[in-house]
């Protein structure tokens, strides 16, 4: 949390630096002359340098630079993609098709910015095949690297293999500027197709 300013009474020392509402210098004068000014424009004094010789102070209206610094902060956390782990299960003889469906959900959660933690989970005697786990592993792998970065290599833990993928935001925006690039293209051949 960011440190509280000092404001107006709040302000001990005997001369500093005042900086008016527009940005502009005034100079340097008395902590009681600079009070009695911001008061006379309606704004408060606030401490803006407090280690400068001698401090900067500047006038403003306080309530609403904070409101602001609030709706800055509030926005910069909405920014911040909170990302979460999703997991998927596979098995090691699944079909191809249940394959693809997995793999596309997978793909998906990635554009969204998540993680995505694959597992292949061995019942019984499968575990002495890992083979089969580690290829649908790797197919996975090639399927997701034009959009994930692998984060984690394949393991084996216990009863389950598995891989990690984080989302690789250069190549998922590339991606995105490709596929505008095609949108734009094709517009522009329906055009051409229209006007004949």
């Amino acid at each position: 949390m960011e440190k509280e300013l000092r404001i107006n009474e709040q302000i001990k020392v005997p001369r500093v630096r005042v900086i008016d509402e527009n940005g502009q210098q005034i100079g340097i004068m008395n902590t009681r002359d600079a009070l009695k000014l911001a008061e006379e424009r309606g704004y408060d004094l606030v401490e803006i340098a407090p280690f400068a010789n001698p401090p900067v102070c500047k006038l403003m209206d306080y309530g609403k630079y904070k409101y602001e610094k609030q709706k800055e902060e509030k926005q910069r956390k909405k920014q911040q993609a909170s990302t979460t782990l999703k997991e998927l299960r596979f098995h090691p003889n699944m079909g191809e098709q249940d394959f693809q469906c997995k793999a596309r959900h997978a793909r998906e959660f990635i554009l969204e910015g998540h993680k995505v933690k694959a597992q292949v989970i061995f019942k019984g005697r499968e575990i002495l095949h890992t083979e089969f786990g580690e290829k649908l592993l790797k197919k996975l792998i090639e399927f997701l690297s034009d959009v994930a970065r692998v984060e984690q290599d394949i393991r084996l833990e216990g009863n389950a293999m598995s891989v990690l993928f984080a989302p690789d935001r250069k190549k998922i925006q590339m991606l995105k500027e490709q596929e505008e690039k095609n949108k734009q293209s094709e517009g522009e051949t329906s055009d051409a197709k229209d006007e004949k």
